[in-house]
């Protein structure tokens, strides 16, 4: 990771450890999120040369306090490091192909977002099955999306889709365009799993406590949240291939 001197060294050093504790709470609820293999302390490591970054980067004149500069770019690094890692079982590489390619379907079908149930009857599976394979699937689309240090015309911050390299031709759309194309397809979600995102991403509320707002268990939520992430990453292939084909 590159480091600049944007922050004298003494001023650096005191907000790293002033902030220290920070990268240990994101790297701990990241990891609530993540299957045993990835060593927690391996996430704290990442994250705290993040926070080195993030601090050696901050100018108080901005106005941004120094938290929220940081608090980006610890979990930043820690998404960029997990990406990096081949850690998700080739079953769950195929569930996850069958439920996109099933959703897809479905959605040229019905000409709308087929609901869970649609969706377990055209993969023969029970409702509760499919529930239990989005379960296992949480943890694959940890990093598609994430927000951005910017805020949008409406002062809300904005959310990025973090391409994967090895999706051709998305990787090749400029990231303006695929921030629009990605509002669009939110905007088209059933209105449970666009408020879920909103919570998530945008309140960065924990999935225990987007479930206690809602009413459901925390298990629901991941099962609504890994849902809504293949939708969008289904809508925004339709939507790039045809764009690539004409």
């Amino acid at each position: 990771m590159r480091m600049t001197t944007d922050t004298p060294t003494t001023e650096r050093d005191a907000l790293v450890i002033e902030h220290v504790g920070l990268v240990k709470t994101l790297a701990l609820r990241l990891a609530q999120r993540l299957p045993p293999q990835v060593d927690v302390g391996d996430l704290i490591s990442v994250g705290t040369l993040g926070l080195i970054d993030a601090a050696s980067r901050y100018k108080a004149s901005t106005g941004v306090p120094f938290d929220a500069f940081a608090r980006r770019r610890v979990q930043g690094a820690m998404l960029d490091a997990l990406r990096d890692m081949d850690w998700a079982p080739r079953s769950a590489r195929r569930m996850r192909r069958t439920v996109d390619s099933t959703v897809a379907g479905l959605r040229h079908t019905l000409q709308r977002e087929p609901s869970e149930a649609e969706i377990a009857r055209a993969m023969d599976l029970p409702e509760a099955d499919l529930q239990k394979a989005l379960d296992q699937l949480k943890s694959m689309d940890l990093g598609l999306m994430r927000q951005l240090d910017s805020a949008g015309p409406d002062g809300a911050p904005l959310i990025e889709l973090c391409v994967d390299p090895s999706e051709g031709v998305v990787s090749q759309i400029e990231r303006s365009e695929m921030r629009t194309l990605l509002a669009s397809a939110i905007a088209e979600l059933p209105e449970r799993e666009r408020h879920i995102l909103a919570l998530y991403y945008e309140e960065e509320m924990t999935l225990a406590e987007i479930g206690e707002v809602l009413g459901v268990c925390e298990s629901r939520v991941s099962q609504l949240r890994t849902l809504a992430i293949s939708r969008l990453r289904t809508t925004l292939r339709g939507t790039l291939g045809s764009e690539a084909a004409a």
